[in-house]
C-alpha cells in the first residue's frame, strides 16, 4: 500500500498517558480528536468522566489502560478496574499482561487473568499489552497463543513505560503468531511517520502514540509530495 492509501486517523489510538498529564492535557486530547478524525483516544482512568462528556455525540472512543503499566495485580483488580470504567463509558480497554507469571511459567493463571476481564466486560474492546521488550522470542509467542485462548481482540507491543517499545520484528511475530485470531497493535516509541508506516507494513491494524498531530502533519505532507 502506498502512504495515500492509509486512512491515518482512523488508525491512531490517540494517547496521553504521562503520570503528569493534567486535566487541561485530557481536554485538549479530546479536542484534538474531534479536529482531527481520531476514533479512539487513550486517557488516564480518572479522566474517564471528563473525556466521555467532552466527545460525547461522536463516534469517538474513550479507551483506559486496566494493570497498567507493569500488569502485576492481582485478577480481581484488573476485573473491578476493568468494570468501574466500561460502566463510567470506556469502549476500549488496553489491559497489561501479567509478565512476572508468563516468565514464571504460570501459563493457566495468565490466561484466566485475561478471560476473567475479558468475560466481564462483554461488548467493548479488549487489548492485551505484552510488554514484548521484558519477553524472549518463545515467550511472546506463548503470550499470544495465550490471549486468542482468553478471548482477546488485540495483541499490543508495548506500554511505552518499559525499556523499549514496539518493533517491526516483534509486530510481525505477532501477527504471524495470532494468524487472524487477533489483530495487533503496535504502541510505544512511535513518533513519526516513517516509523508508523512501517509498524502497518509489518502488520499492524493499530497505532497507539501519543505524537498522533505529528504523525498527521508528516503524512498529510507525504500525500501532498505524492
Amino acid at each position: 500500500m502506498t502512504t495515500q492509501d492509509w486512512n491515518v486517523p482512523t488508525l491512531l489510538d490517540h494517547t496521553v498517558l504521562r503520570p503528569d498529564a493534567t486535566k487541561a492535557d485530557v481536554l485538549r486530547l479530546c479536542l484534538e480528536a474531534k479536529e482531527s478524525g481520531f476514533v479512539v483516544i487513550f486517557v488516564p482512568p480518572c479522566y474517564i468522566d471528563e473525556a466521555v462528556a467532552a466527545v460525547a455525540g461522536t463516534n469517538i472512543r474513550v479507551g483506559i489502560p486496566v494493570g497498567f503499566p507493569l500488569g502485576g495485580h492481582t485478577t480481581a483488580t484488573k476485573v473491578a478496574e476493568a468494570i468501574e470504567g466500561v460502566a463510567r463509558g470506556a469502549k476500549v480497554l488496553d489491559m497489561v499482561i501479567n509478565v512476572s507469571r508468563l516468565k514464571s511459567g504460570d501459563y493457566d493463571l495468565v490466561r484466566s487473568d485475561m478471560a476473567e476481564v475479558v468475560q466481564a466486560t462483554r461488548g467493548v474492546e479488549h487489548k492485551v499489552i505484552l510488554e514484548t521488550c521484558c519477553l524472549t522470542r518463545e515467550e511472546k509467542i506463548t503470550a499470544c497463543r495465550l490471549a486468542v485462548e482468553a478471548g482477546m481482540d488485540y495483541v499490543k507491543t508495548s506500554t511505552g513505560f518499559s525499556a523499549s517499545g514496539a518493533t517491526v520484528e516483534d509486530v510481525r511475530l505477532m501477527k504471524e503468531t495470532v494468524a487472524g485470531r487477533a489483530k495487533v497493535k503496535a504502541s510505544g516509541g512511535i513518533r513519526d511517520w516513517k516509523t508508523t508506516l512501517a509498524m502497518l507494513e509489518a502488520g499492524a491494524d493499530r497505532i497507539g502514540t501519543s505524537a498522533s498531530l505529528a504523525i498527521m502533519a508528516e503524512w498529510s505532507a507525504a500525500k501532498r509530495k505524492g
